[in-house]
């Protein structure tokens, strides 16, 4: 069975196709770094309830994979795209998936960095970068979970003595 597409599903159902926030960067002659906002980015507007948080996030998503006056258009739409895609609720979950897009992208970078090296000095560090990072974003991950289940965790202990010859059940048993 394959997973139909967003757009086969919204074909499906005549539901008008919604088009994910991207961002068109040009660095401008003050020396400042122009962003146009395309697309629909209202889960991340209405997430933060704040135009100027939602508007600071895109900014610091837009320089995330910019160096210098390099730009990288691709690396911030991808960025974008997976905060959106993630569908925050609130402001901490933006934030904490604009980080976990930030890790993802520089875990890319080592990996990459790692296929390319040239001596073991460069190989302990970016192995040793890799890890830590990926070891970041699989924690970054799991707060995320236990953020959006609001910390609800069920855990039962019971004591149970089974005398020798005896025999026990665990588990919900009805009669």
């Amino acid at each position: 069975m394959t997973k139909k597409t967003e757009k086969q599903q919204s074909d499906a159902l005549d539901i008008p196709q919604r088009k994910p926030p991207r961002a068109a960067l040009e660095w401008k002659e003050d020396n400042t770094l122009g962003i146009e906002i395309s697309g629909d980015y209202m889960r991340i507007l209405d997430a933060t309830e704040h135009t100027s948080v939602a508007n600071s996030i895109v900014g610091q998503l837009s320089v995330l994979g910019s160096h210098g006056k390099r730009i990288d258009a691709e690396a911030t739409d991808f960025a974008l795209g997976f905060v959106d895609a993630m569908k925050p609720k609130d402001a901490a979950e933006v934030l904490l998936t604009t980080q976990m897009a930030a890790i993802h992208q520089a875990t890319m970078m080592m990996a990459r960095r790692l296929n390319h090296v040239e001596n073991l000095p460069q190989q302990d560090s970016a192995e040793r970068a890799l890890n830590k990072l990926a070891r970041t974003f699989a924690a970054q991950m799991d707060t995320l979970k236990r953020y959006r289940s609001k910390g609800k965790q069920t855990v039962r202990v019971e004591r149970v003595t089974v005398n020798e010859g005896g025999q026990a059940v665990v588990g919900n048993v009805e009669r």
